[in-house]
């Protein structure tokens, strides 16, 4: 594999691990907020 191909490669796993890791905080920061809402429901 040329040096070209593995950087492709490297830039593609870095790519997806952000998209992953983006994904992961809004999904844990969507749970947060909702369960605050669900907290103040019952005020």
């Amino acid at each position: 594999m040329s040096g070209s191909e593995e950087e492709k490669r490297q830039a593609r796993g870095v790519a997806l691990r952000v998209l992953v890791y983006v994904f992961a905080t809004h999904l844990f920061a969507g749970f947060i907020w909702l369960l605050f809402w669900a907290g103040g429901q019952h005020m």
